[in-house]
C-alpha cells in the first residue's frame, strides 16, 4: 500500500487504503529522515483506520520558512509542504481541507506544530510525539541550521512556541514527550504557554504512543467532518 510520488520535484511516501479514504495525514518525519513507510506499527494503524498519509522527504530542513540545501536550494520546505503538498493531496482523494491531521515525531514534530500556528486554519488537527521545539540549541554544532540562520537567537525566534497567534491556533491540538527526552522541556513551556492563553490541547507526560495520537485524531478528524465550514 506504500508508493512513492513526486510533488514539485520531490519526492514523498503515500500510503493509500484499500477503499477511498475520508480522511488523509501528512507525517513530518525526524532528523534521520525514516517515514512512516518504515514503520511497521504505524503502517498498521494507517490501515485500521482508514487514513491515506503522505510522507515527505525534507532532508533535514527542520521544516522551515528558510531554504536547506538537502532540500532545496530555493524552495523552502514549509512552502514545499503547504504550497504544493497539501493541494495535491487534497486534490488526490477529493477531500475537504479540514480532512486532514498534521502529525510529526522529533524534528518533524517541531515542524507539524509549528506549521500548525503559522497556518491553522489548513491544519486545524496537528498531533505530534517528541517534538524538539528547542531545536535551536543545536545551533553551531555542524547542522544545516547554521547555514539557514546568522545565529542562535535568530533560529529560536523562529520556533514554534513563537508563531502561536493570541487568537488564531489549531482547532485540535495534542503532543506527547517523554520525560526523560532532551526535547520534554520544550513540550513542557509549550504547555504551559497555551494553558495560560486558555487554549484547548492535550499534553501527555510519556513515551511515544501512537495508539493514542492516531485515536485522538480520529476523533479530531470525525469532529472536523460535521462542522460547517
Amino acid at each position: 500500500m506504500w508508493s512513492t510520488l513526486d510533488i514539485a520535484g520531490h519526492p514523498v511516501d503515500l500510503f493509500e487504503p484499500g477503499s477511498r479514504p475520508r480522511f488523509a495525514l501528512v507525517c513530518l518525519h525526524d532528523a534521520d529522515g525514516r517515514t512512516l513507510r518504515d514503520d511497521s506499527a504505524a503502517t498498521f494503524l494507517l490501515k485500521h483506520h482508514g487514513f491515506a498519509c503522505v510522507c515527505p522527504r525534507g532532508g533535514q530542513s527542520w521544516w522551515s520558512s528558510r531554504a536547506c540545501a538537502t532540500l532545496d536550494a530555493i524552495k523552502s520546505a514549509e512552502s514545499w509542504v503547504v504550497d504544493d503538498v497539501l493541494p495535491a493531496i487534497l486534490a488526490r482523494w477529493s477531500l475537504a481541507a479540514n480532512a486532514i491531521a498534521l502529525t510529526g515525531i522529533g524534528m518533524g514534530g517541531q515542524g507539524a506544530l509549528r506549521l500548525g500556528f503559522k497556518h491553522p486554519e489548513r491544519f486545524p488537527t496537528v498531533a505530534v510525539l517528541d517534538a524538539a521545539l528547542d531545536h535551536y540549541e543545536l545551533y553551531g554544532e555542524d547542522t544545516p541550521l547554521d547555514e539557514m540562520y546568522n545565529s542562535r537567537e535568530q533560529c529560536r525566534q523562529d520556533t514554534a512556541i513563537l508563531h502561536i497567534h493570541p487568537v488564531r491556533q489549531p482547532r485540535h491540538i495534542w503532543f506527547a514527550a517523554d520525560p526523560a527526552s532532551r526535547w520534554f522541556r520544550g513540550s513542557d513551556r509549550l504547555h504551559e504557554k497555551l494553558f495560560a492563553l486558555g487554549v484547548a490541547h492535550t499534553f501527555a507526560e510519556k513515551n511515544g504512543d501512537w495508539d493514542k495520537l492516531f485515536l485522538f485524531m480520529k476523533d479530531a478528524l470525525e469532529t472536523e467532518s460535521r462542522r460547517l465550514l
